[in-house]
């Protein structure tokens, strides 16, 4: 059945089934919180560029951490590191919650405690994707990969459904309590983890050990590509901002599609998630994360013919772009737990937290960015227009990655670590 459906290997560890486990419960409360923070912000100010602010208060604090982060990764015991991250998690969840149930939030507040519940993620995150290199053997990499997206994934549905039903009944201060009690599972994993001192030489962290880090990725073209290609594929392919025009003007201003187009690529992440069991057997790697982002790519352009073919109602051509948005978040899906994987495999032991540092910001940034560029193109050009030619760019931009670093597309998974 493993060749078939989701390879569980992984779960056999106990520490990384114990992870994955609190996991479940952590993405949920995370999911949650990203809901009711901007909708707490608009019910406070009514105004949308308040709650826009959200992005700024929180890429800023990712970018910066995130390469921060990796380097205190890679100095520090990986174990004691978690610890102090989800601890810090937990705390700005607490924040959150204590000053909503006091009735003393404002706007500027409410941004400051995300800002700094965004730095210890931004540091959480490269962290723990790195511990994964020392407690699963070397061909489960992209298997655990895959089963912690599905996670990701499932919680991207069902975190905001869950805070969507819950808020007008309950209100702000319990979502943020609720998000509290989900990290405290997560917590208690990290708590059982082996000691995971540095190993090889290592540096303090600061600016001198985010340099060697990106020094080191720059003569590591397999690595660079790795992440240009989910930079190609999230900047030019990601249609999101477009979703509320699309069902306004495209779709007749069917709330049910708005809901369908923002939850159709997690829907398709986990739906893939559930039939990867052949990602752990590809040996071709570098082949298989490219035709997954054409495969990706492709999806996006016909969501986008569709867009354009279909009457303004909901149509089967409406239908149709949800199909294909989640046939695109299944490859989405795959290339990214065999993105993941080269990185684990491909990086040395001692420059996985910057590797993944860096990574993390690409993951989070991109598809920021692709809401910036799809949302200045659809000014001029309609949405069906701007999603199909984001499309093409993502097909181009892979064939041309791949005729510069051919070596991407050759790359084969090491035997051994």
């Amino acid at each position: 059945m493993r060749e078939i459906f989701a390879d569980t290997r992984p779960l056999q560890v106990p520490a990384y089934r114990k992870l994955w486990i609190a996991n479940i419960l952590t993405q949920l409360g995370a999911q949650m919180t990203v809901v009711a923070v901007p909708a707490q912000i608009y019910a406070l100010t009514d105004s949308s560029g308040y709650v826009g602010l959200t992005g700024l208060f929180g890429l800023v604090p990712l970018v910066i951490f995130g390469l921060y982060g990796g380097s205190i990764a890679d100095a520090f015991d990986k174990r004691k590191v978690l610890i102090v991250s989800t601890l810090g998690m937990i705390i700005t969840s607490g924040a959150f919650f204590v000053v909503t149930a006091l009735g003393q939030a404002n706007v500027w507040l409410l941004l400051s405690i995300f800002a700094l519940q965004q730095a210890f993620f931004a540091v959480n995150q490269p962290t723990r994707t790195a511990v994964f290199r020392s407690i699963l053997p070397f061909d489960q990499l992209a298997a655990g990969a895959s089963l912690n997206m599905m996670v990701m994934q499932a919680g991207a549905i069902v975190g905001p459904l869950v805070a969507g039903a819950l808020i007008p009944f309950v209100g702000y201060s319990w979502i943020y309590l609720i998000d509290v009690a989900c990290l405290v599972p997560t917590l208690g994993a990290v708590l059982t983890l082996p000691s995971l001192p540095p190993t090889g030489p290592t540096e303090a962290p600061g600016l001198r050990s985010i340099g060697s880090g990106l020094r080191y990725l720059w003569a590591q073209p397999v690595l660079l590509i790795a992440m240009l290609l989910d930079a190609i594929a999230m900047v030019f392919g990601m249609p999101r901002a477009l979703y509320p025009e699309m069902a306004a003007v495209d779709f007749g201003g069917s709330p049910l599609m708005l809901s369908l187009l923002y939850s159709s690529i997690a829907l398709g992440a986990v739906v893939g998630g559930l039939f990867s069991g052949w990602v752990s057997r590809v040996i071709h790697q570098g082949k298989a994360v490219a035709l997954c982002i054409v495969v990706w790519g492709g999806a996006i352009v016909l969501a986008g013919l569709f867009t354009l073919i279909s009457p303004p109602q909901v149509s089967v051509w409406a239908w149709l772009v949800v199909g294909m948005l989640v046939i695109g978040g299944a490859a989405d899906m795959f290339s990214a737990s065999l993105r993941n994987a080269i990185l684990q495999q491909s990086a040395t032991t001692e420059m996985q937290g910057r590797v993944q540092g860096v990574y993390i910001i690409i993951v989070v940034g991109g598809p920021r960015i692709a809401d910036i560029a799809h949302g200045w193109a659809a000014e001029f050009v309609s949405t069906g227009w701007t999603t199909l030619i984001g499309g093409v760019l993502v097909i181009a931009g892979t064939a041309v990655s791949m005729l510069l670093v051919p070596r991407f597309w050759t790359y084969k998974k090491p035997l051994t670590d």
